[in-house]
């Protein structure tokens, strides 16, 4: 048995024991905490510094001004206005209910309205500002204003909404903004920009084609924030860079002249153009819709009424309808036939009011026939059996060849988006889309631009710029300058066609306006030096049968609507040194010399008149005009129509 000191002594070094093992297990838990400091505050310090940061600092993208849009001579068309935006933090207001309640007897909120806004409230958080309602007039803010002590949780904020001061005169141009879709942040490659509440994009005409520059460069603020987000203060603020000016070819007067002249048919569309520089100086589409309330936020019911609408207010017809030519393919028929040398001007060819190949018959516009006729006289009357004659002989082949050196059947790439290619038929084109051969007679309709023959508006137009512009392959184009980034291309190369021809085309194309007998005679200008040239064009959209030969064709006006012909001309004025073109399409509106011929006339002295700085000369009609437009003059008078003139 241990004695009393040894069992002291044991004791003593358990304790010892003891105390060494738990000192040491101190020790390596006091290396352990000091090893962790060491990496937290040493190696990861700035890491985690970034981190606290990061909580207590909300970095926000400020959407930078869009650019503006104006026209040749400085005049803006879309551009950027106040928004007074009402919103309501719920938190704040206690019941929403009541607020929205409350607010709905001083503006008007619809039942619809405040369940979204409700539906808004419960996704966001409660310290969020949700938007109630955006565009508030000045009455609406004042009436909102006055009663904020009793609107507990709302305010009023100022933003920018886009804004077309010229409304539906240039809708098809300039396009339109609005909200980013899902599709469109997908395709945008991470641009932060797209992401911000309310931001809008560019989604037709000139608004999306420039989209990119207009947008400008983002800007951005520092907040300091809460643990639950909550802004405390603004830290700092940097504004972004503003959108580029796009400076475009159009001349706004103009644009407003033609839209008003187009508005007095029920659907149609013209393109006026610099037939030397390729600049586009109106480009319109009737009827048309009002931009402004895409921007603002087009309602659905009003959405459906455009989709529905048989005369398509949507399409911008200038660029997107394609239509079959009828005699304005003329010019290139004859031109095809001079150039292959298969028959010359003097060429005669005798109209009985038909033409004859194989079993089939042929009919001329005119019933009674014109007679004997060379290519002056069957340009200047649109006789179509003399071009069945010719198109015989020179081949559908070569018409297709110099129809697409003139921008026939191929986009011209103006630079807009949505443009359509029309067609020229060839006898590839047949064996490779229908698997078919090509027929003689369909040589014979294509000559009076007929059959497969498409072209749009803005190719007429083209066409017509290169005949008279003395063969040079002008491209048509809407941008005259992006800033920095841009400036327009106004020279062109030659077509190479031969001067001798195409002056023989013109001199027959005066004949059509200046001439007694000619399609558009009662058309012409009479202002000295103003005079015009051109070419008037019917085309048929049904299939009249030899049955309703024999019993009476039967007028357009006694057929429905979508069964009437489309009316055209092409023209270009001054005759001695053409400057500009037009290009005029009225759809089912019968005789292009009795329908478009007189608006292109009116387009034309309106483009000459401006341009003396004589103001406009007509008030062309009942389409919707902005505020800031002139008051018209009265109208230079053209010759009245002769007793039985022909309307082809």
């Amino acid at each position: 048995m241990l004695s009393a000191f040894d069992r002291d002594a044991e004791r003593q070094r358990l304790l010892t024991r003891r105390t060494i093992v738990l000192g040491g297990l101190q020790a390596a838990a006091v290396s352990a905490l000091v090893a962790r400091l060491y990496y937290l505050q040493i190696v990861e310090g700035d890491r985690y510094t970034m981190l606290a940061e990061d909580n207590r600092i909300s970095l926000r993208l400020l959407a930078p001004p869009r650019g503006l849009i104006v026209d040749r001579f400085g005049v803006p068309m879309a551009l950027n206005e106040q928004n007074f935006r009402l919103t309501l933090v719920s938190e704040r207001a206690g019941d929403p209910t009541q607020i929205l309640t409350q607010i709905a007897n001083l503006i008007p909120m619809p039942e619809p309205e405040r369940r979204r806004i409700l539906r808004d409230i419960q996704r966001s958080r409660a310290f969020a500002p949700v938007t109630v309602k955006e565009n508030l007039t000045w009455e609406q803010v004042a009436a909102i204003e006055v009663n904020l002590p009793d609107l507990p949780g709302v305010s009023i904020e100022v933003g920018q909404v886009r804004s077309y001061p010229f409304g539906e005169a240039a809708a098809h141009v300039l396009g339109y903004v609005g909200a980013v879709n899902e599709r469109e942040l997908a395709d945008g490659k991470g641009d932060p920009l797209l992401e911000q509440p309310g931001f809008r994009i560019g989604k037709n005409g000139v608004e999306r084609r420039h989209d990119l520059a207009l947008r400008g460069t983002a800007g951005n603020q520092q907040l300091e924030v809460n643990a639950v987000g909550r802004v405390i203060r603004e830290l700092s603020r940097q504004e972004g860079q503003p959108g580029r000016q796009v400076t475009l070819t159009i001349d706004s007067k103009l644009q407003h002249y033609v839209q008003q002249r187009l508005g007095q048919e029920r659907s149609a569309s013209a393109v006026v153009m610099d037939v030397h520089t390729g600049g586009i100086l109106a480009l319109c589409s009737w009827p048309s819709f009002d931009p402004n309330q895409f921007a603002m936020g087009i309602s659905s019911e009003l959405w459906q009424s455009l989709l529905k609408d048989e005369t398509a207010p949507l399409t911008n017809k200038a660029i997107a309808g394609q239509y079959a030519p009828g005699s304005t393919f003329k010019m290139i028929v004859g031109l095809a036939a001079l150039e292959a040398g298969v028959v010359g001007p003097d060429f005669r060819v005798f109209c009985p009011g038909h033409y004859e190949l194989g079993n089939h018959r042929f009919h001329c516009w005119k019933k009674g026939g014109h007679g004997s006729m060379n290519m002056h006289d069957a340009m200047k009357h649109s006789c179509d059996t003399y071009f069945y004659e010719v198109s015989r002989r020179v081949g559908v082949n070569r018409m297709a060849e110099m129809a697409r050196r003139f921008g026939l059947g191929q986009r011209t790439d103006i630079d807009l988006p949505g443009e359509r290619p029309g067609l020229v038929p060839d006898e590839p084109w047949k064996r490779r889309t229908l698997k078919a051969p090509w027929h003689p007679g369909e040589t014979l309709i294509v000559s009076i631009g007929q059959g497969y023959m498409l072209a749009t508006p803005l190719q007429l137009a083209v066409m017509t710029a290169r005949l008279v512009n003395g063969g040079h392959a002008v491209q048509p184009h809407l941008t005259k300058a992006v800033e920095d980034l841009y400036r327009e291309r106004t020279e062109w190369p030659a077509i190479g066609v031969t001067p001798a021809h195409l002056e023989f085309i013109l001199n027959s194309m005066h004949a059509v306006t200046m001439e007694q007998g000619g399609t558009a005679f009662a058309s012409r200008i009479t202002h000295a030096g103003l005079e015009m040239g051109g070419k008037t064009g019917t085309s048929q959209v049904r299939r009249i049968t030899m049955a309703e030969r024999a019993t009476g064709v039967r007028k357009n006006e006694d057929l429905p609507w979508r069964e009437r012909d489309h009316a055209l001309f092409v023209g270009y004025a001054p005759i001695n040194a053409p400057k500009y073109c037009v290009s005029v399409i009225v759809e089912h509106g019968g005789g292009g010399g009795k329908i478009a011929a007189p608006i292109a006339r009116d387009i034309l002295l309106e483009c000459q008149m401006l341009e003396a700085g004589r103001g406009p000369v007509a008030d062309a009609g009942p389409a919707a005009a902005p505020a800031a437009a002139p008051a018209a003059a009265p109208a230079v008078a053209a010759a009245p129509a002769p007793a039985g003139e022909a309307s082809r």
